[in-house]
């Protein structure tokens, strides 16, 4: 079964996105910043991250830069962002950042990118 963390600090828009990933045959886990984050992502491999970019302790950008390149080198990041200027876009990417989106976004978009993901 394939694993999915999503790391965002507004627990609804976690809670949103969970339930849009329900009907996937994945597992979801959730981190509420980037601390928590690393700490699931020491100990479980997971094949897709949606980070969302600001967040306290570490944005979305720092906790790409905490992470051993070897843990994450074969897992999709997905950035969910109100950040949508192209140098934050060029940034993200250049982090290692696979999919930008901009928030508000589409819950049955997200599905279908993780979808197609997950399956890939």
């Amino acid at each position: 079964m394939k694993n999915v963390l999503v790391v965002d600090d507004e627990m609804v828009l976690r809670m949103l996105i969970v339930d849009s990933l329900e009907d996937l045959d994945c597992t979801v886990d959730e981190a509420e910043n980037g601390m928590e984050a690393i700490k699931k992502i020491n100990e479980k491999n997971y094949d897709v991250m949606i980070l969302d970019y600001m967040m306290p302790e570490l944005t979305g950008i720092e906790l790409l830069g905490e992470i051993d390149s070897d843990r994450i080198k074969e897992t999709y990041v997905l950035m969910l962002t109100a950040k949508t200027q192209e140098k934050d876009q060029l940034q993200a990417k250049e982090a290692g950042v696979d999919y930008f989106m901009k928030k508000p976004f589409s819950p049955m978009e997200l599905y279908q990118i993780v979808e197609e993901l997950i399956n890939d």
